[in-house]
C-alpha cells in the first residue's frame, strides 16, 4: 500500500503517501490507482470538511513519476494511457466537493508538483529539503499531468514559463514568493497550518493578473521566452519550445482542451531522440548512485573526518564542499598565505550559497567553522581519509605521501586529487601502497557533480570502497576508472583541445571554432575552455599525456609561445581572448595572437570538416579508452563526459553519438581525415571491428 486514508474527528481526512521499502514516494500506475480509489471514498463521505495530503517520508513529498516503470512501455499507446490516467485522477482531485490541501515537506517535483497544483491550497515546509518544481524539460518532455496548464493559471504565464521552460526547482521561500505555495511553516507545525486552510473552502477561480498576462501581451511574452530558450539551448532541445507552445495555446481555454494539448505534445516529445538521450542521462545518474566497488563487499570504512592537504583552488573547494555536508575538515598547507587565501575562497562559496538560500546564514557559518586551518605538521591518526590536492608535480606528491604515511593512522585512506598523474607512481616507495586511491574532483568543486575514483594496480578493495562511499555520501556522482594516463575525462578531452589549438594555428578564427562547438551542443567552445582552464595548465597536462600515451595526438608549440608572452588565459586577462574587468563586458578575440596563424591552411576547410576534426577525435579516443579497459562500460564513458565536461547532453555522450552515426560511417570519416589531415586520426581497432561487424556500443537500442 502506497497511500493510506484516515479520518479524524475534526472531519478532515488525511491521505498519507508512504511508498513501502523505499526512501522516496513515486507515482506509478498502482499508486495512481490507489489514489483514484481513495478519491472515490472521499466523494461518498457526507461528513467530510476537507482533505490534507501529507508524506510520511522525512525529506520526500513526491519525487515525481517512477521512470523505471513507465519506460517499460514507452510506446505512444502505453504512455497515452498513463497520461490519461493522471489527467483523470488529478482532475477528480481538483473537483472534490471539499477543499484539498497539499502539505509539502521535502522534494515535490514533476508529478508530485502536479498533484499539489490540483489541490486547492499548498502549504510548504521551511525545511531545507523542500524543493518544488517541474523539471520535465530536463528529461526532454513537458509536464503532462496538468502542470503545463494549471501552473500558468495559478501564478501567471511569465512566472510559470520561467519555471517550466528551465525545469526549475524552487526552495520554500522562493516558491512562496512565486505564488506556488500559499503559506510556509516549520515541519512540526505544517499539518496544523494545512488544516487551517480547510476553513477557507474551495479555492476561488484565479483573478486576472494584470496586463502582462493578458491576451494582448502574450505574443511579447512568447517572443521573450523563445529568445531566452534559444540563447541557452541553441535550438537543440525541442521540449522547452514545445512547452512554450502548449502553455500559450492553453491560456484562456477550458481545462480539458489544455490537457489535450499537453497530452499530444508530451507523446510527440517522448518519441524524439533528444528525449531518449536525456532519459538515458537520468538513468546514468541513478546508476552512479548505486555504484559499488568490485570485490570490496563493504570492506571500506565510513568516513567521519578528513584532512585536505593543499589549500589552493581545488583543496579549498574540496574542504568547503565536505564541511558543508557535515564533515570536520583539517585544511593543511605549509604556506600560511595559501591557507588564508583558501579559507577566504571557501568562505566566499558559503556566503554566496547563503545569498541563494542554499544554506541559512547559521548553516553557512557552522559549515565554515568545521574547516580547521593548519600550517604545521600535526598527527592525523584520528582522520579516516586524507585528500592531497597539491600542484601537479609527481616528486612533490610522492614526498607528501611519504609524510602522510607516517603521520596518518594505519586505517587512514590516502587519496590524491591528481587529474592525470599515475596513482601507482604517487604510491611508489610507500610501505603500504594499497591504501592509496585517486579521488579526482573537477573544478569548480561546488558546481561539478562528477568525481573520478581511480584504482591503481595496488589499490586495495577497502581503500577503493572507502573512497566510493565517501564520494556518494557528500552527494557527488562517482565513476570508477583504471589508473591510466589522463584517466577518463582528460584523456578524451585533451585531444579535442589540442586539435582546436592546431586549427587555430592553421588560420581558423577563434569565434569560428568556438561557435561550431557551441552549435554542436558543448557548453563552451574549446579555445574559450583553454582560457578558462589556463593555458599553462593545459600545456602541462597535454605534455604529460604526450609523454605517457602510446598513441597521443601530437601537440605543437602554439601554447608555449602564448605562455612565453604571459598569455595564460582568463587568469592573466589574455589568452585566445582578451578579458575585460568591466562589469558585463564580453571577452574579445586576442587579435595580437594573429602571428601564430602563419600557415592559413585551415581557412579553406568547410565547417563539416572542422567539426569532424574536433568531435571525431574525441569519439575515437572514447572508443580507445573502452578498448583499453580504462572503464568497464560505454555508460561510464558517456556519463563521465557529460558530467565532467558538459558533452552535448542531447546527443547522449560520445559513444551514444557514435551509435547515432554508425561505426562504419565514423571509420570512413576518420580514415579520410587520417589521409587528408594527419595519421593520428586513424580509427582505433575497436571502431574498425564494430564498423565491419555492424555492432554498436549500445546493442539492442535503435540509433
Amino acid at each position: 500500500m502506497n497511500i493510506t486514508l484516515t479520518f479524524g474527528g475534526d472531519g478532515i481526512a488525511l491521505l498519507t503517501l508512504d511508498r513501502p521499502n523505499s526512501s522516496a514516494n513515486l507515482f506509478d500506475v498502482p499508486t495512481l490507482e490507489e489514489l483514484d480509489a481513495h478519491l472515490g471514498v472521499l466523494e461518498a463521505r457526507r461528513d467530510l470538511r476537507g482533505v490534507v495530503i501529507v508524506s510520511a517520508k522525512p525529506r520526500i513529498y513526491i519525487a515525481g513519476a517512477d521512470l523505471n516503470s513507465f519506460t517499460k512501455d514507452f510506446t505512444t499507446e502505453g504512455l497515452g494511457r498513463v497520461v490519461d490516467l493522471g489527467h483523470r485522477i488529478f482532475t477528480r482531485l481538483e473537483r472534490l466537493p471539499v477543499p484539498s490541501v497539499a502539505a509539502i515537506n521535502g522534494v515535490c517535483l514533476g508529478g508530485g508538483c502536479e498533484l499539489a497544483l490540483a489541490c486547492d491550497w499548498r502549504v510548504g515546509s521551511l525545511d531545507k529539503s523542500t524543493k518544488i518544481g517541474l523539471p520535465e524539460t530536463q528529461l526532454g518532455i513537458l509536464p503532462a499531468w496538468g502542470g503545463s496548464v494549471r501552473l500558468p493559471r495559478l501564478i501567471g504565464l511569465p512566472a510559470a514559463l520561467g519555471i517550466i521552460l528551465a525545469g526549475k526547482q524552487l526552495a520554500a521561500i522562493p516558491a512562496q514568493k512565486a505564488g506556488l505555495v500559499d503559506e510556509l511553516a516549520h515541519p512540526e507545525y505544517l499539518l496544523g497550518v494545512a488544516k487551517k486552510f480547510i476553513t477557507k473552502g474551495k479555492r476561488p477561480p484565479p483573478a486576472p493578473k494584470g496586463l502582462i498576462n493578458s491576451a494582448l501581451a502574450r505574443p511579447l511574452v512568447a517572443l521573450k521566452a523563445k529568445q531566452g530558450v534559444l540563447a541557452k539551448t541553441h535550438g537543440h532541445y525541442p521540449a522547452p519550445l514545445k512547452a512554450l507552445e502548449v502553455c500559450l495555446a492553453a491560456c484562456g481555454q477550458p481545462l480539458e482542451q489544455g490537457l489535450a494539448l499537453e497530452r499530444a505534445a508530451f507523446l510527440e516529445l517522448a518519441q524524439t531522440p533528444e528525449c531518449r538521450s536525456l532519459m538515458g542521462i537520468f538513468f546514468l545518474q541513478e546508476r552512479a548512485k548505486k555504484l559499488k566497488a568490485p570485490g570490496a563487499d563493504g570492506a571500506g570504512r565510513k568516513v567521519g573526518s578528513l584532512a585536505v592537504v593543499g589549500a589552493g583552488v581545488m583543496g579549498a573547494g574540496i574542504a568547503q564542499w565536505s564541511a558543508a555536508r557535515g564533515y570536520p575538515v583539517i585544511l593543511k598547507d605549509i604556506a600560511p598565505e595559501m591557507l588564508a587565501k583558501g579559507l577566504k575562497a571557501a568562505e566566499k562559496i558559503f556566503r554566496d550559497a547563503a545569498k541563494r538560500r542554499v544554506f541559512t546564514e547559521a548553516e553557512a557559518t557552522a559549515g565554515f567553522d568545521r574547516i580547521k586551518p593548519v600550517a604545521e605538521d600535526v598527527p592525523l591518526t584520528h582522520v579516516d581519509l586524507v585528500i592531497e590536492a597539491a600542484v601537479e608535480k609527481l616528486e612533490l606528491k610522492q614526498k607528501i605521501f611519504r609524510q602522510l604515511e607516517s603521520s596518518a593512522g594505519a586505517h587512514t585512506v590516502l587519496a590524491t586529487n591528481t587529474s592525470a598523474l599515475s596513482i601507482d607512481a604517487i604510491a611508489a616507495g610507500l610501505a603500504d601502497p594499497g591504501r592509496v586511491v585517486g579521488i579526482h574532483f573537477f573544478n569548480p568543486v561546488h558546481r561539478m557533480q562528477l568525481v573520478e575514483i581511480v584504482r591503481g594496480p595496488r589499490t586495495s578493495p577497502a581503500a577503493l570502497d572507502t573512497a566510493l562511499q565517501f564520494v556518494k555520501a557528500i552527494g557527488k556522482l562517482p565513476v570508477l576508472v583504471k589508473d591510466s594516463p589522463g584517466f577518463l575525462v582528460n584523456r578524451i578531452l585533451l585531444p579535442y583541445m589540442v586539435e582546436s589549438v592546431r586549427l587555430f594555428n592553421e588560420g581558423c578564427g577563434v569565434r569560428q571554432l568556438d561557435k561550431l562547438m557551441l552549435d554542436f551542443g558543448m557548453p563552451m567552445g574549446p579555445l574559450r575552455l583553454s582560457d578558462e582552464v589556463g593555458l599553462d595548465v593545459a600545456q602541462h597536462v597535454a605534455t604529460d599525456l604526450q609523454n605517457r600515451l602510446p598513441k597521443p595526438v601530437p601537440i605543437n608549440d602554439t601554447l608555449q609561445k602564448m605562455i612565453a608572452k604571459g598569455w595564460l588565459g582568463k587568469k592573466s586577462g589574455t589568452g585566445f581572448y582578451v578579458f575585460s574587468d568591466k562589469k558585463g563586458a564580453k571577452e574579445q578575440p586576442n587579435d595580437a595572437a594573429g602571428f601564430l596563424q602563419a600557415t592559413g591552411k585551415g581557412q579553406g576547410q568547410d565547417a563539416a570538416t572542422l567539426l569532424d576534426r574536433m568531435v571525431l577525435v574525441m569519439v575515437n579516443e572514447a572508443a580507445r579508452v573502452l578498448e583499453e579497459g580504462v572503464v568497464a562500460a560505454p555508460e561510464d564513458v558517456d556519463f563521465g563526459m557529460i558530467f565532467g565536461t558538459g558533452w552535448a547532453p542531447f546527443r547522449g555522450g560520445p559513444l551514444r553519438y557514435a551509435d547515432t552515426l554508425g561505426a562504419a560511417e565514423i571509420v570512413k570519416r576518420l580514415e579520410n581525415l587520417a589521409t587528408e589531415v594527419a595519421p593520428y586520426f586513424a580509427p582505433c581497432a575497436r571502431l574498425i571491428e564494430m564498423g565491419r561487424s555492424g555492432r554498436s556500443f549500445y546493442p539492442g537500442e535503435s540509433s
